[in-house]
């Protein structure tokens, strides 16, 4: 699987299509926008010329780009939420379930390598809106529920080394290490996407914990 950062394109002006699409559209051409420009690079009429409509039609979506980038945060962290509550309460091995959620994390920084790097790599945009509590907090969830899960393994006794906070953070880091390496050094010789992924999960899992 070949990840890379997509540059912006600039699209022929487009006939007023569906709202949700046209709002999808946006979102999209923002993700490469904001990676390759940054954010104080990235304006209204940028965006609106990668989607190709007027900067009119886009302020109908977007009140203003911090509303375009809170919209791509929040709508990564609910997907990782959702997934990782799903994992969670599966009637599973607890190492079964940690490496499903990491897993899913690792796969999806790797297909959507915008959104994660806005999400994830970059240091939190000061001159943009400051995210609401609501969004804050989906981002706390997700680790305390990933966590949570990892504190079954460290009850049973079965953590080689450390307590369950320190896994459970040395896990996080290092399979997110592989997603921002493999995502931001897209011409780099990595090894394929699949195999990456399985032999950081055995290497890390194995190392800490017992059967």
């Amino acid at each position: 699987m070949s990840v890379a950062v997509t540059p912006p394109r600039r699209s022929a002006r487009k006939a007023k299509g569906d709202g949700h699409l046209r709002r999808a559209e946006i979102l999209e051409a923002a993700e490469r926008i904001f990676i390759a420009e940054g954010y104080e690079g990235a304006t209204i009429r940028k965006i609106a010329d990668e989607v190709g409509v007027s900067s009119t039609a886009l302020y109908m979506h977007f009140q203003d780009k911090s509303c375009i980038l809170l919209e791509i945060c929040e709508g990564t962290l609910k997907l990782l939420l959702e997934r990782n509550r799903e994992f969670a309460s599966r009637p599973l091995d607890p190492v079964v379930r940690v490496r499903m959620m990491l897993e899913a994390y690792m796969r999806w920084g790797l297909q959507h390598p915008n959104a994660y790097q806005l999400v994830f790599s970059g240091p939190r945009i000061i001159s943009a809106a400051p995210w609401p509590e609501g969004t804050a907090d989906m981002g706390a969830q997700c680790y305390d529920i990933f966590r949570g899960v990892v504190r079954e393994i460290a009850a049973c006794a079965r953590l080689r080394t450390g307590s369950a906070d320190s896994a459970a953070q040395a896990l996080w880091m290092s399979t997110h290490g592989v997603v921002a390496l493999y995502a931001s050094r897209p011409n780099f010789g990595w090894a394929p996407a699949d195999e990456l992924i399985q032999v950081t999960l055995d290497g890390l899992l194995n190392g800490l914990i017992t059967d």
